[in-house]
């Protein structure tokens, strides 16, 4: 799945030049340094970056005349091995530059379709991201036509044949139908499971926000989960889940997704559809952002416009604040979606349990209840479906405070405590 710059990386990292255009859609700065932490990321070398202000993008080679040769300048001067584009690319675009600045040419998302390649570790990442680029890859297949056909040999294969780009779009075709057949199976697997989760009313949290915001190291930090968490962009693809315990004693599923980024490839999101629609399907969202970030408030807002694409506008969200220990004097946030946390000192997690107890639907309710000894089953089940806060053995039972499962009242009502009475 890799690409062929990747492979160079084994001689060390690959000198490269970023060049963006600025046609006044997005912050092109902003977006450039992006580029720069995306290409780190992938084992490259920034030697240089150029930006180029245009009303449109040339259709031939995206830069204007005068930027093209400049580019060729840097790319001789700086011994750059690869020129990455800051914008995706059309194949007769990347065939001219490559031509005009002999050195290899690639677009934004093909840098990124590379990082998830690296850096997927399931079978279903690895799935995902392959039909992605394969998806990427088919209207961008250049060739010399009928310099490359293929002559039959015998009666009734005289001619010109089958060229061998079509050969290759017909090979891409198929490894597509292929591997969306995988991909159907593997999300019917986690529809079910999902089902199943619902079927035995299990509580699901998800995780969603921007890449390198501290996700993983949330989820490292609340359930112990042992994820790999790097300062990296796209460091943890695969979706991860583990149990959490709620101070009052539920337990939820807390789902991390994969990370965001802006302009993420369409491809991408529809690839991972099934992996993002477990936000979807949760009971709680929490979007973390970093709030070190200049960019804080247009990273909640890229996770909040994916949010509405999958279907997740309805589920609650409580944006996470992220890295209060990287500002010298914490924000004023107000509202109530807000909660300031720092999940690598551990500051704030506290709070933030609270806050997602608070906004889950109630499955447990604390009562006092005294049960006959007759009813050990019923006092067996009450231990293992909640959190019991203290036990007294009496003459008549054993008198318990406890988290009691909701589902369980209806059979505890004859043995409420003369204090717990109720309706």
């Amino acid at each position: 799945m890799a690409t062929e710059w990747t492979k160079q990386q084994q001689d060390g990292p690959v000198r490269t030049l970023l060049i963006g255009i600025d046609t006044g859609e997005y912050d092109a700065e902003q977006s450039i340094g992006e580029l720069t932490e995306l290409a780190r990321t992938a084992g490259a070398q920034v030697e240089g970056t150029l930006i180029q202000r245009r009303d449109a993008p040339d259709p031939a080679t995206c830069l204007g005349a005068g930027r093209l040769a400049e580019a060729e300048l840097l790319c001789r001067n700086l011994d750059i091995e690869l020129v990455i584009f800051d914008r995706e690319l059309t194949g007769s675009q990347t065939a001219n530059l490559e031509q005009a600045l002999d050195v290899r040419v690639i677009d934004r998302t093909t840098l990124i379709l590379d990082i998830f390649a690296q850096r997927a570790r399931s079978a279903e990442g690895r799935l995902q991201v392959e039909l992605a680029q394969q998806k990427y890859r088919l209207p961008r297949l250049t060739g010399k036509g009928i310099a490359l056909s293929r002559l039959g040999g015998g009666i009734g294969t005289r001619g010109p044949g089958e060229t061998q780009l079509e050969t290759d779009r017909r090979h891409i075709r198929r490894r597509i139908a292929a591997l969306e057949r995988q991909l159907e199976d593997l999300t019917r697997r986690r529809s079910l499971a999902r089902q199943r989760r619902r079927k035995d009313e299990v509580t699901c949290v998800a995780i969603v926000g921007y890449t390198n915001v501290g996700k993983s190291t949330l989820l490292n930090a609340l359930t112990d989960a042992g994820v790999l968490a790097e300062d990296l962009l796209f460091a943890t693809l695969d979706p991860t889940a583990r149990a959490l315990s709620l101070p009052d004693g539920r337990r939820v599923m807390l789902i991390d997704t994969v990370g965001l980024i802006r302009r993420l490839p369409h491809l991408l999101v529809e690839a991972f559809r099934s992996t993002l629609e477990e936000a979807a399907e949760a009971d709680l969202i929490l979007n973390v952002c970093d709030i070190s970030a200049p960019d804080a408030a247009e990273q909640i807002a890229v996770s909040t416009a994916l949010l509405r694409e999958i279907g997740a506008q309805k589920v609650p969200v409580l944006n996470v604040l992220n890295k209060c220990d990287r500002l010298c004097a914490l924000p004023e946030v107000y509202g109530r979606d807000n909660c300031l946390i720092s999940a690598r000192t551990g500051w704030g997690l506290d709070r933030l349990l609270e806050r997602i107890e608070a906004l889950l639907p109630p499955t447990h309710t604390r009562i006092r209840l005294l049960i006959p000894y007759s009813e050990g089953g019923l006092l067996g089940e009450i231990r293992s479906r909640g959190t019991v806060c203290s036990q007294q053995f009496l003459e008549q039972g054993v008198l318990i405070d406890v988290w009691l499962d909701l589902r369980l009242l209806p059979r505890c009502r004859p043995f409420f405590a003369p204090s717990d009475e109720r309706q």
